[in-house]
């Protein structure tokens, strides 16, 4: 009888170890955080060879290497700038992939970061100061920003007291302000960080990552 039934016991729920890794490797926080990393240590080495400037780092004019749109979004200065990027990824990014679809959160993702970039570089170029950026910063401001006015309970109070709409938008702008001076490391980049936060706000007011 044992000989008989250990089989069935032992294949009562087959693939179930499959099944959690690929949950996990289809996950698109833990993608975005493998790119980060695998990016990030590729902008360390060529830094060291001499070439990662032009390979990785964000600079105007954008047309000069349009790549960096994009490889800047997920290369970082050092570990300790990956890590605080992250924490925030993880913590923001996981709220916002149990409603959303694999491809809008990361099209959300290296749009937003690369918009936030962008925005930074032009606005201090017009007052003569040529700055390079890279990181996830912006992206992940976006996703902060997506997170608070997505919830169903910020959604219910804003719809219960009918606020205007110019109110609206003052109070976005606001609250964008606040979250990049509160949480803003020194020298970082300010008008990045406030022009993710802003998208993702307004992004996360209308919902356009649920699915």
């Amino acid at each position: 009888m044992a000989d008989e039934y250990s089989p069935v016991v032992n294949n009562s729920n087959p693939g179930a170890d499959e099944t959690l890794v690929g949950a996990i490797v289809r996950n698109p926080v833990v993608q975005t955080l493998v790119l980060m990393v695998s990016v990030s240590l590729a902008t360390w080495v060529s830094v060291v060879a001499g070439f990662g400037r032009d390979l990785f780092v964000l600079t105007a004019p954008l047309s000069a290497h349009p790549w960096t749109l994009v490889t800047s979004v997920y290369a970082h200065i050092g570990p300790a700038h990956l890590f605080g990027n992250a924490v925030v990824l993880v913590v923001a990014g996981g709220l916002v992939a149990m409603s959303t679809s694999w491809g809008r959160f990361h099209l959300y993702f290296v749009v937003t970061g690369a918009i936030a970039g962008a925005v930074q570089v032009l606005a201090l170029s017009l007052f003569g100061l040529p700055i390079g950026v890279l990181g996830a910063s912006g992206a992940v401001f976006a996703l902060v920003g997506y997170v608070l006015t997505s919830n169903i309970l910020t959604k219910g109070i804003v719809d219960r007291l009918r606020v205007p709409r110019w109110a609206i938008g003052v109070v976005l702008v606001v609250v964008a302000l606040v979250l990049t001076l509160q949480y803003s490391a020194p020298g970082s980049a300010l008008v990045a960080h406030f022009t993710g936060v802003t998208i993702g706000l307004v992004a996360g007011r209308f919902r356009l990552l649920h699915v």
